[in-house]
């Protein structure tokens, strides 16, 4: 159930495990795509694909012969995609190459959908990234986006942190705030830029905006013995026992400090954070620990007008 990239120098690599094939439940993305009429897609491009998983999700609701492309910064992800695709059998649908999302590499008006899944956290101009989206989308064509508030997490307990003391909780909260200033400072993103994507379409010119809440949750139970809670169990458990949090150590450190944070306080602060690694270890192996898993994830979409004004 390991990762396997888990330990590469590539963005994301932390995140491009099994657990990635839980983030959504299947009848709510089919509701999505009758609410969407994505079977009337028949070119769809992924912007930031990583390794494939949410075009190939999607795949499923577009027309069957539908020709799907996606783009990613990082030349080891654009070959595990299309490596993932073929082992899908979906290699003559799919296509991936090289290419960064704030100058994609198509024509305007190339596609029926463009889309993208926890990118906009990763960039620097979420708003320029989403108007080049929408350029190369056609008149009247859907740029869908999937994309978080990471920070709502950190009030999310379990188990083993809900009789936490209040200021306890809340350093975890400050830690977390100012570490996604400090990461949107320096120009690498910000992880809770859900929030804000409705607004950015509004900007862009999108018309018909429409906005979902994903109704997934990854609730962990005793005695954990489904393929999804032994992936949630196995990539907290690994990251905990390299002290990795969100972040590695050093970004973390980086971080805190671009948003505002104090050195000398980082140390206790990242250790409170961590602290929770071995009473979740124990928790698990006495098969009391639970949680709820629960998230807030957004899917905003919006279309390219049909037409455009006449200038005057």
């Amino acid at each position: 159930m390991a990762n396997e990239f888990r330990t590469l120098d590539s963005h994301s690599a932390e995140y491009f495990g099994d657990t990635r094939d839980y983030w959504w439940n299947a009848d709510f993305l089919e509701l999505m795509g009758r609410r969407l009429a994505l079977d009337r897609v028949r070119d769809m491009l992924d912007v930031g694909c990583g390794v494939g998983h949410w075009g190939q999700l999607l795949a499923g609701l577009v027309a069957s012969d539908a020709r799907i492309e996606g783009i990613d910064r990082d030349p080891l992800w654009v070959d595990q995609a299309a490596a993932r695709a073929a082992a899908r059998g979906m290699g003559a649908r799919c296509k991936y190459q090289v290419g960064v999302a704030e100058t994609l590499p198509f024509a305007d008006a190339s596609f029926d959908l463009v889309t993208c899944q926890t990118l906009l956290i990763h960039v620097r101009d979420p708003a320029a990234v989403i108007a080049e989206m929408a350029r190369v989308a056609r008149p009247g064509g859907l740029v869908l986006v999937a994309e978080p508030n990471n920070r709502a997490g950190a009030l999310i307990l379990d188990s083993i942190s809900f009789n936490d003391p209040v200021d306890e909780v809340l350093a975890c909260v400050r830690l977390q705030m100012l570490c996604e200033r400090g990461k949107a400072a320096l120009g690498e993103g910000n992880n809770s830029i859900g929030d804000l994507v409705p607004g950015f379409f509004a900007q862009c010119g999108l018309v018909d905006i429409r906005v979902h809440l994903s109704d997934k949750t990854n609730v962990t139970l005793p005695p954990y013995d489904t393929l999804q809670q032994r992936a949630m169990l196995d990539e907290r458990g690994d990251l905990l026992r390299r002290d990795f949090w969100i972040w590695s150590r050093a970004d973390t450190h980086r971080y805190f400090v671009a948003g505002g944070g104090q050195v000398g306080e980082f140390d206790a602060l990242w250790s409170h954070a961590m602290s929770g690694g071995e009473r979740f270890d124990e928790a698990v192996a006495a098969q009391t620990y639970a949680g709820s898993g629960a998230a807030v994830s957004y899917l905003v979409a919006g279309r390219k007008p049909a037409y455009q004004p006449a200038s005057r």
